[in-house]
């Protein structure tokens, strides 16, 4: 539900690489397998000033030196978000002791739902490791555009707008090396097996 403009974020990553003369490669033929930097560098990403689920300031740089896979969803989405945060929770799970060099990262694009105090109740579902950020909504969208993201609410019942929204949004993980800059990108079709495979070849 609410993927329609999911497309769009591998298209940018092509543009970009067009641009900056990168050169890439399929991991695998697995569905859900994005594609592996071999040259040059994709502009996705950036600093960040946010709030995680405890109320506590956190910054791009409280990860660095680790490897980072970075979600940006919402808690009150009814399929696509709470689906992809469980596998990835399941392949950390399945990585072992390697699990450990990655930080779950759930950034919201609802901060006018997502407080830390919800996102406290929303991150415990998925297991202690995750980190879930949220900020105001300007901040937020500062976040998308240094990742590339497409967010946009849409009206649950468009005869009555004040009868809740939802989130139209595109589904990427990020997986973001431990100097910040992005290593790859996983669509929410990858599986935990094939994520926790090619997770442990990346790190």
């Amino acid at each position: 539900m609410f993927k329609t403009k999911e497309a769009l974020i591998p298209y940018l990553l092509l543009v970009a690489a067009m641009a900056g003369g990168l050169i890439w490669h399929e991991s695998e033929n697995v569905p859900g397998l994005g594609r592996t930097i071999t040259s040059g560098k994709v502009e996705v990403g950036g600093p960040f000033a946010l709030t995680d689920q405890n109320g506590k300031p956190r910054s791009n740089t409280d990860f660095r030196g680790k490897y980072q896979l970075i979600y940006f969803g919402y808690s009150f989405c009814p399929d696509v978000c709470p689906t992809t945060l469980g596998v990835i929770s399941q392949a950390l799970d399945q990585m072992g002791v390697d699990g450990n060099r990655i930080v779950p990262i759930f950034i919201t694009i609802d901060p006018e739902r997502d407080t830390p105090a919800v996102m406290k109740q929303y991150m415990a579902a998925f297991g202690p490791r995750f980190v879930g950020l949220t900020s105001n909504v300007a901040t937020i969208n500062a976040v998308e555009k240094e990742y590339r993201v497409y967010a946009k609410k849409q009206p649950l019942d468009k005869a009555n707008p004040k009868g809740g929204y939802g989130m139209d949004h595109s589904s990427v993980i990020y997986l973001m090396g431990p100097d910040g800059r992005m290593v790859t990108y996983y669509d929410e079709l990858i599986s935990p097996d094939a994520l926790a495979k090619d997770l442990k070849a990346k790190i």
